[in-house]
This record gives structure tokens, sequence and C-alpha cells, in this order.
């Protein structure tokens, strides 16, 4: 099909405020008010917790310093390229994670997957949240209450610390002392906070504190995401920021600890032989995969709400940059602490270091209780924690309010007049959906809902995507409809990666993920049989989508043979083209007005449900 075949239904005339460049381009969805708004809502979404208690563990494990070449290697062959496809697919269209696959409709089924995907992340990330609000408001004590071993929930084998003038002196390392000795922080994570059950066969009640917790995390995200880009785009400015002047204020006090030294040189010490070991490659490209988040849909929904001739190939480039640079920089601020700690406990710094969780509710809070000042320092930790997570909440969360209202307006007139509703729905099922999580039991939920749900499903979304643009839809098409909003060709480099190089190493991830897979454990639990089932049961719902779909579109909304059926299914479909009609006339694309528009639903209408 042509572009000059390409009929679409429009609901502007020329000359309406749809046409007017003053404010929005787009008046029905919106736009974002400044290009800064899109910058550090991306930046916000990029960057979040895995960059501080993820990155650091994994450079440290792969070969210090050495691990930044397979890391910078898969960025610019990997990360970069799918990051930047997928702002180039939703700023085209003006759609969100569903509605860009008018460009194969066949395939709509992975938008709906990557909603199912981004509505698992948005239930157990805020509750990540939550036992950060937990943690923060625990830090508003002249001591914080996991500094010592004086508390009711306490055991015998807690190994706390004594005061010995302005300085904390150990009683003996956790080793000398016996081997079942618990640290302090450890009890109260998982005594107090958690009142961590023996297993996921054994849920408890409803701890009313994390309940809480969790509640007020859902209503500061709905409050954020009221007016859509509108309101998140002037919250970032805050939450996407903030985290980069604690980050320095906590480096400055960790570079001035004793054993900072000591914990950098750990972080960064380059060993490279173990560029020769596969994993290391495996983990450089999943910490690229997971961190910039290319198949969970945000950065379609992000790139959505830019005006069409926005620069999104710069934006994408500089957000990429900005990303992995924040996570090398926190590294040598959670470093430099954990060297600390090594120092003041007499262990070695890789019996110190951990990743995920038990670093920032284990590790780092003792660090920070070692300290003087230690309530200040834990309110701006956990404070920080909390804005990073929040800016990844923002628009995980939007993604799955925008797939509802894209899709939602076939069947609810001026359903964007109505976001505020949908957006509370949205927030109170997934606030319900999450309550679980808050139980004795609810970590080993969480650890299920974090290994299992933006996996497997995940790599087999990624590596679909790109596939489709390059090889159904056309990579040339592509890259001519790419050049419309850019006003210049995109080179070769974009080519080679998005049919070749992208598509290969998320191959290669989902076939490690497969050939190393092993039953999932939480510290010295393993997940019983039907727990790995729950988990596998996530990634189908993810997966189940887009056969569904698929199968579907070709009984019911395609004719004629099944090789006829296969080639219109496959064929771009009338939505696939830019919003307005100033850039449809612009980019060669037919435009019929909104006089003709039922003469365009009969034409299509199968392509538009």
């Amino acid at each position: 099909m042509s572009k000059t075949d390409n009929y679409v239904a429009v609901d502007t005339e020329p000359g309406s405020p749809g046409d007017d460049d003053n404010g929005d381009e787009n008046v029905e969805r919106g736009n974002w008010d400044r290009r800064l708004d899109f910058i550090l809502s991306s930046v916000g979404y990029a960057v979040g917790l895995g960059n501080v208690w993820r990155f650091p563990y994994l450079c440290y494990k792969n070969g210090g310093g050495a691990f930044l070449i397979p890391y910078t290697i898969m960025l610019f062959a990997a990360g970069i390229p799918l990051f930047v496809l997928e702002m180039g697919l939703g700023q085209f269209v003006s759609k969100g994670c569903v509605g860009v696959w008018a460009v194969a409709p066949l395939f709509k089924g992975i938008g709906f997957g990557m909603v199912v995907i981004s509505t698992y992340v948005c239930i157990y990330y805020n509750m990540i949240i939550a036992y950060t609000l937990f943690y923060f408001f625990a830090s508003f004590s002249k001591v914080v209450p996991w500094s010592d071993c004086d508390n009711y929930w306490n055991t015998e084998t807690c190994v706390g610390h004594s005061k010995n003038g302005t300085n904390e002196t150990t009683i003996g390392t956790i080793e000398t002392l016996h081997e079942n000795a618990t640290r302090p922080s450890q009890e109260f994570w998982d005594r107090y906070v958690l009142g961590r059950s023996e297993g996921l066969h054994e849920m408890g009640r409803v701890r009313w504190q994390l309940c809480l917790c969790l509640l007020l995390a859902w209503i500061i995200v709905c409050l954020c995401l009221i007016k859509g880009v509108k309101s998140v785009g002037k919250v970032v400015y805050f939450t996407a920021t903030f985290p980069y002047v604690v980050l320095f204020i906590l480096l400055i006090r960790g570079v001035t600890l004793p054993g900072a030294g000591k914990g950098i040189l750990f972080y960064m010490k380059p060993v490279f032989s173990r560029l020769g070991d596969a994993k290391v490659w495996k983990d450089a490209a999943v910490q690229i995969f997971y961190s910039l988040g290319p198949a969970w849909g945000g950065i379609h929904t992000l790139a959505s709400y830019n005006k069409f001739h926005n620069n999104f190939r710069r934006d994408g480039i500089t957000i990429s940059l900005i990303n992995c640079g924040t996570s090398v920089f926190a590294g040598f601020v959670i470093f430099s602490v954990v060297g600390f700690m090594a120092h003041d406990s007499g262990l070695p710094v890789d019996k110190v270091a951990e990743s995920g969780p038990g670093l920032a509710f284990v590790v780092y809070p003792e660090a920070l209780a070692r300290m003087p000042g230690s309530t200040f320092f834990s309110l701006l930790f956990f404070f920080m924690l909390l804005t990073l997570g929040l800016d990844t909440m923002f628009v995980t969360m939007e993604t799955v309010v925008t797939a509802v209202l894209d899709e939602g307006r076939y069947y609810i007139p001026n359903i964007y007049e109505k976001k505020l509703l949908i957006t509370v729905i949205c927030c109170s099922i997934c606030f319900l959906l999450g309550l679980p999580m808050t139980t004795n039991g609810g970590i080993y939920i969480l650890t299920l809902m974090d290994n299992y749900s933006a996996g497997f499903s995940l790599m087999l979304v990624a590596m679909m995507e790109a596939i489709i643009v390059s090889y159904v839809y056309g990579i040339n098409r592509f890259l001519s409809d790419m050049s419309i909003m850019l006003r210049y060709e995109m080179g070769i480099y974009w080519k080679v990666c998005w049919m070749v190089l992208s598509p290969f190493i998320i191959g290669f991830i989902f076939i490690f993920f497969c050939v190393t897979y092993a039953p999932l454990t939480y510290q010295d639990y393993t997940y019983s049989p039907v727990g790995e089932f729950l988990g596998w049961m996530m990634v189908v719902a993810a997966v189940f989508p887009i056969l569904v779909y698929m199968v579907y579109f070709l009984v019911q909304r395609a004719e004629g043979s099944i090789l006829e059926r296969l080639k219109y299914s496959m064929k771009a479909s009338n939505e696939w083209a830019p919003a307005l009609e100033k850039h449809r006339i612009e980019g060669g694309y037919q435009v019929i007005y909104q006089d003709n528009k039922v003469k365009v639903e009969q034409m299509d209408q199968a392509v538009n449900l």
C-alpha cells in the first residue's frame, strides 16, 4: 500500500485548533508543554531503582571496570536502537503501545501483552515504593530502629553494636561470634517490616502498616496522573532531578568515610579475564534491557505525546546515555558506603555487597546507621528511593491508562474527557491486586512477580517488535516514515541494529535464560512447584493476548483464503499515519475529513477494532 492510498479519518478541518502550532498540536490527546517535560519524564522512567541496587552489584561481580566494555557494546547495539525505535513508533501515530500496532494489525496483541506486563509491574513496583515509605517514616527517630538489637522484634542471635563515645564499634564480627548470627537491619526487615512467614504456603494476615503505606503510594501516583502528561510533566522537575542531588551528597559523605577507597576499588578494579565468560555478556545485555525499558510500553506512551517534528533520535540517544551514566555514578555512591561498612564490621567487601531489596533495605540502611547523623542520611536516602520509584511508576501507570483511552475511544464517546475517572479506576484496581503483598508472605509474591512478570515474555515481545517493524512492515518504509518527522534520513547504523544486532542480542538473552533456568529462591526459601506454576502463568498471561488476537483477527476480521487473510492482516492499516491532517499531507498520506468518516470505517472497520 502506498502512502497516497492510506485513507485516514480525521476529526479536524483545515484551520481547526489541531493545526495550530501554538499550544497543543493534538488537542484531543494533548502534548507535552515543553520538550524538557518529555526529557525529564523519560529520564525518570529509565532511571529507576535498578540503577542503584542492581548495576553496581553486577559491575563488581562481572569484572569491575572491565564490565563496562560489554555494557557499552550492548548499549549501542541494542539499548539505544530499541529505545529510539519505540520512540519513533509512538511519536509517528501519536498512540500508545497498543495503537502503534496499526503498523501490522495481525500483531496488535503484542500491544495488549505490553499492557499486561506494565500492569504486573505497577502492582509489585508500587509495593516496593510502599516499603520505601515505611522506612522513610521509620527514620524519623533519634536512633534509627534497625541500628541495634534492643527491640521487641529482635532475637537472641542478633549481633548489634555498642556505643563508644561518638563512634560505633562492633561487638565482634558476625563470623567470629557464631555462624547463625543475624544483623539488626536484617531482623528489622524480616521480622518488623515484613513479618515474614515461612513461605508462599503461609500467607498470614494483612499487615496494616504496609497496607497504609501501599494506599499512600497509590494516592500519590493517582494524584500526579490526574491531568496526564500535563501534571506528570511538572512533577518530574523535582522527582527526576532530586535523586541526583542526593546521590551527590551521599557520594561526598561516602568518600570521606574510612574504608571507602577499598569499596570503590572493589567496584571498579578491572578483571579482563571475565570478558571470556558468556554470562558477563548476558548480564550486560539484561541490565541494558531492563534499565532502558523497551517492550514495556512506556516509551511508546511518552513519545506519543510529543509534537510530530520533535527530534526523537536526538532525545533517545541523550536519555539512554544519561541513564547509563547514572548507573555508573550510583556505583561509586553505593560502594563507597559498602566499603565503609566492610571496614567497620571487619568483613570482606564481597561478604557485605548485595543486590536488589537486600541492598536497599538491609545493607545500605545498616551502613547509614553506623554513620554520625544517621537519621538525616537515612531520610535522604529513602526519599531518593521514593522519587526514583515514583518516576517509573508515573510512566508505567500512564501506559496502562493511555492504552485504555486509545482503545476505548472506539466504544465510548469522548472518553478522553473521562481520563480522571479512568485513572482513579485503574489505580484502585491495582491497589486491590497488590494487597496480598502486604501480608506476612507478601515478599514471596513480590519476588515471584519481579522474576516472572517481565522476564521471558518481555524478551519475546521485544524480539517480535524489532522483527515485525524490520521485515513485516519493511525497514525502508519505516525509515522513510521516520524521516518525515526528523526532516532528514536516518543512517545505516539504525538499519543494521534493527534488522540484525538487536534481534540477535535479544535472542541470545532469551536462549541463555532458558538454558540456565533454575527454581526461584528467596534467601533460604526455595519455591515449590506450585509457586513456579504461578510464575509461569504470569508469563502465559502476557503472551496469551498475542496468540488470541492473531486468531481473532484472521478468523473474524480478515476475508478470503488463508493466504489472502495473512496478507491483509500484515498490511499497515489506515490508522498507521500521523494523527493530524497537516502532517498526513506532508507525509503523503491522503486525508478524509470527518464528513467521510463513516465511509472509511466501512472500508476498514476490522483494522480499527
